[in-house]
Order: C-alpha cells, then structure tokens, then sequence
C-alpha cells in the first residue's frame, strides 16, 4: 500500500502530484481516464489481466506541462514476509505533461523467510517534447512480474535502466510505444545472476511513425545454476519511414551449468530504415585473461577487472552519480566473491 506516512515529498503540489493510485482515481477521474489501462494487452498476457482485475493499491505521478524536475523520484517496495507469503498485485500510472521531464528511481526490498510474489504493472505516458528517465534495481529474492508500458508522444524522450541483481524468478516485460516523429529511446539492461535464479527479458520497441531512433544494450553474466533469458522485439510499421533502430545483447557463462537463450527479432514493413540486431554468448577471453597475468595481475583479480569491464558498457549510461556509485559497489562487490 502507498504510505503517505513515511513518504517525503519535497515538490509543492501545484508542481507535481504524487498520491495513490487509488486516491487518484477519485480525486482526478478525468486525467486517470485518459491514460489507465489504455496500453496494456490483457488479451494476450494473463498476468496483466490479473493484475487489472486484482490491483488494491499503487502509486500516481503527474508531472504538468512546463515542469522540469532536478529531483528525482525515488519509489521503495518492501515486502515483509515475516508472517508468511506476500503476494504483491500493485498499479502505478505516471503521466509526463507537455515540455516536461522527471527522473523515477524504483527499488524492490523483501525481508523475512517467506516467499514474495509481485505483480507489478507500470503505465506511462510521455507528452510531447517530454522526457522521462527510469531506473529499476531489483535485489531481493522475490518473485517478481514487472511489466512497464511507455506510450510517447512527438519529440520525446525515453530512457529506461534495468538491473536484475538477485531474485528467484524475474520476468521483466518493457513495451515502449513510439507513436510520433523525431523520438529517441534508449533501453539499457544488466542482469547478474546467481545459484538459481531466473531472469527473463522481453522487450518491444513498436515504431510507429517516422524519424524515430531507438536503442537497446542488455548484457548479461550468468553464474552458479543461473539462468539468463533474452527476447527483444523491434516493430517498424510501414509509416515508420526514417527509423534508426539498434538492438544487442550479451552474455558471459561462468560456469557450465548456467545457460542463456537470447532471441533478438526486427519485423519491418518500411524500406526506407536502418536496423540491425545481435546477440553473443561465451566464456571470459581465456587470451585477454592470459594478457592480464603476464602482466602481474592475479587471476582471479584480472577474472573481476574483465567481467567489470564487460558491465561497465551498461553502468556508463547511468546519469545519477549516487544511483551509479551504488550500483558500482554493489557489483564491485559482487565480482569479488566470485573469486
């Protein structure tokens, strides 16, 4: 449930409304109805019907037109399964006004020896000449679905951050909707992955109209009895004329019981594009491994600097310093237990 209680909220009201979903609804019944449910394919995937049919509480975030906001938000989900199994079914719904920009930083906590199961469904829509940037750092050991549909407007600008750092099973779905001309989209996503956890990437980028670019950087390194999994889809319409539309994945297996299946795909209808996709799968270079050792560098510190390296093409496009600083240490982290 949204907690009004341990929430700081430091933009006055007449600038941003952040409140529950639920409050939302009664309190803005109009703006809600323009965009709640509008982007979702319930048809199609069950666990987003359950959750339209389920949801009990979530989050509302409307930044009006001509806002820019230099703060980001920052959105906590803890689950405390102390008393027993959580099931989480929760809906959020950020609206992004004309000329306006908001950064959203979510982060997923459990505590407790229970089992966790999100359900977790977040809409956007992003006006024109609007930007949004959203970052998601999942690091707990639940179960988690987590769908985020992107709907934008002309001229605007969407980028997404997806860290996968722990978990059981992980299913991540990002639809982004490129219904105007002259959008940019960049879609970045690193999942690290331990002893049994599964994570599981699908994405969509649908171009819709033309002069649109869209790029996408997933990189995975899998370890232990871990699996990776990767799905990418790129739509061109056939009035998407002028599209630029870039898509690569890849993985590095540690050990080998983990596995990794990656499927890029491009459905184009236009001829008038550039697009390529890609992905890779393989080991550490044992060549550049052997390199570093001639130089004096332990192997199992040069196995940590290569594997850093190999995250570092994601961590670099992270523009918050505190959300980069603490991403960095955690895999700092991560890479030297590993050896």
């Amino acid at each position: 449930m949204f907690s009004q209680k341990y929430s700081t909220i430091i933009s006055p009201e007449s600038e941003i409304s952040i409140l529950s979903l639920e409050r939302a609804l009664a309190e803005k019944p109009e703006l809600i109805a323009l965009h709640f449910n509008k982007y979702v394919d319930l048809k199609t995937d069950a666990l987003a019907a359950w959750n339209t049919a389920a949801w009990k509480d979530g989050l509302f975030v409307h930044v009006p037109d001509n806002k820019v906001l230099e703060t980001p938000i920052l959105v906590y989900y803890i689950n405390d399964t102390s008393n027993g199994q959580v099931i989480a079914v929760n809906r959020n719904l950020f609206v992004v006004g004309n000329n306006s920009a908001v950064t959203v930083v979510e982060k997923f906590d459990s505590s407790g020896p229970g089992n966790c199961f999100v359900n977790m469904i977040t809409e956007a829509y992003v006006a024109e000449n609007a930007g949004l940037n959203f970052y998601s750092i999942q690091r707990d050991a639940a179960s988690h679905y987590n769908l985020k549909q992107i709907h934008q407007s002309d001229n605007s600008r969407v980028n997404t951050y997806t860290f996968t750092l722990d978990g059981k099973l992980v299913r991540n779905n990002l639809y982004l909707s490129l219904d105007g001309e002259r959008i940019e989209s960049h879609m970045y996503g690193l999942y690290l992955l331990n002893g049994d956890t599964l994570a599981d990437n699908h994405t969509t980028v649908d171009h819709k109209k033309p002069n649109s670019f869209s790029n996408e950087l997933y990189k995975g390194i899998m370890d232990e009895n871990s699996k990776g999994v990767f799905n990418g889809k790129i739509y061109v319409r056939p009035n998407a004329q002028k599209t630029n539309a870039f898509q690569a994945n890849k993985n590095i297996l540690l050990t080998n019981s983990a596995t990794v299946n990656t499927k890029p795909q491009l459905e184009i209808w236009a001829d008038d594009v550039k697009c390529s996709h890609g992905c890779t799968t393989g080991q550490l270079d044992e060549e550049a491994l052997f390199y570093l050792q001639s130089r004096g560098i332990q192997k199992e510190i040069a196995k940590a600097m290569m594997l850093h390296a190999f995250a570092a093409d994601v961590l670099q496009n992270v523009q918050l310093p505190a959300i980069y600083g603490y991403l960095e240490k955690i895999i700092q982290e991560r890479f030297t237990k590993e050896f």
